[in-house]
Parts: structure tokens; C-alpha cells; sequence
């Protein structure tokens, strides 16, 4: 069975082990899922899984969008994600939920962390900025010399600066699977997971376990 789970992200909770200790949790509303297409190596090349999650009014989608989803008889989804796989074991129009995953496996979640806008290096990167004594006035949260020497004479490209803060694509790795709600289509994962609450978030299998 496919290992993976298009969903979006509630908030942060805590519950208590069988020890009372607690233990921070993310809870994700995890599907449910519906395989819209199956990527197969000899006719597009590679293989993986196309999921539909986030049921909408059909006046939202596309009259492109509705027509692909009517081949299985799918209702209007609002997103569409592929996740590649080595062996396919699902079929197009199967229904995937929580039940794909049990307490104790290990995920990567993936998701839009959030926009911060422009942002100076110290609080982007953590540089220290300059003195705060010696006559300066407006270098304080300055990132100082940061280039080369004589060569290449520029700013090497990539090099940490100010700029855009967030919005970027991240994934968690290796969280644990804490809790499973088949009735309210809930996960609970130990520890932090990227994005606003109401991001959509992307449930893999654990590639580094």
C-alpha cells in the first residue's frame, strides 16, 4: 500500500505517555485521498502516484481539471500532488486514508514554511552584527565584509545575506507517528512541522529511517 498522504496542518497540541510525560504533537487533518492517476515507466517514463485531496464546488476547478477527475468518477479536488514509487499497488479511483499509517512509523512531512518577508542577516542568519561601541551609529545589524579578496573580487553567488525570509518549501524529516484518528481523518506527529496552521502538507514514508 502506497505510504503517503496529502493533508493539512491543524496546530500544535500535547498528550502524555504511558510515563505522564508530555510530548509535543502536530496534528494534521491526513486525507481522505484519492489516487486521480498512476504514472507508469513505459508510457511517462517514471512511476509514481497522483493524489487528490480537498473537495471543493466544481465552479473552482477548470473544465480541464473537472474532465480529469471524471475519468475515475472522482469528485472536484482541490489539490493534486504525485509521489514517486518504485512498485504501484494501488489502483486509479482508490480512497486512501489515515489507516496507511500506524503509531510508531516514521515520516517526512513536507510543507510551505511561513513568509517573513525581507529580513537583514542577523535575524535571517544569525550574524552578530558589528561593535556597539567605537563611534558607530548604523552598523549594528549591518553583515559587515562579506566577499572575496582580489579574486574574485564580487560576492560569491549564494553567499548568506539579506533577503527573502520563508516561504520556501521544507520538509521535516524522520518524525514519529504518535497518534491515528480513522474517524476524524487525524495523524499526530512528534515535533514541529513546517508552515501556517491550514498549510497544506505532504505525509511521506521516512527515507532515512
Amino acid at each position: 500500500m502506497l505510504k503517503g498522504l496529502i493533508g493539512k496542518k491543524i496546530g500544535m497540541t500535547q498528550i502524555f505517555d504511558e510515563n505522564g510525560t508530555s510530548v509535543p504533537i502536530t496534528l494534521i487533518e491526513a486525507g481522505p485521498c484519492y489516487v486521480t492517476q498512476v504514472r507508469e515507466p513505459a508510457r511517462d517514463g517514471y512511476s509514481a502516484v497522483q493524489l487528490g485531496f480537498g473537495e471543493v464546488p466544481a465552479r473552482r476547478l477548470t473544465g480541464g481539471q473537472i474532465g480529469h477527475l471524471k475519468r475515475n468518477d472522482l469528485p472536484p479536488l482541490r489539490y493534486l500532488r504525485e509521489f514517486r514509487v518504485k512498485n504501484v499497488e494501488v489502483s486509479e479511483g482508490d480512497k486512501l486514508t489515515v489507516e496507511v499509517f500506524s503509531v510508531g512509523d516514521r515520516v517526512d512531512v513536507t510543507g510551505t514554511s511561513k513568509g517573513k518577508g525581507f529580513a537583514g542577516a542577523v535575524k535571517r542568519y544569525g550574524f552578530g552584527g558589528g561593535p556597539k561601541t567605537h563611534g558607530q551609529s548604523d552598523r549594528q545589524r549591518a553583515p559587515g565584509s562579506r566577499g572575496a579578496g582580489t579574486y574574485p573580487g564580487r560576492v560569491w553567488k549564494g553567499a548568506r545575506g539579506p533577503g527573502h525570509m520563508g516561504n520556501a518549501r521544507v520538509t521535516a524529516q524522520n518524525l514519529k507517528v504518535v497518534l491515528v484518528d480513522e474517524e476524524r481523518n487525524l495523524i499526530g506527529v512528534r515535533g514541529a512541522v513546517p508552515g501556517a496552521k491550514g498549510g497544506l502538507v505532504l505525509i511521506k514514508e521516512a527515507r532515512k529511517q
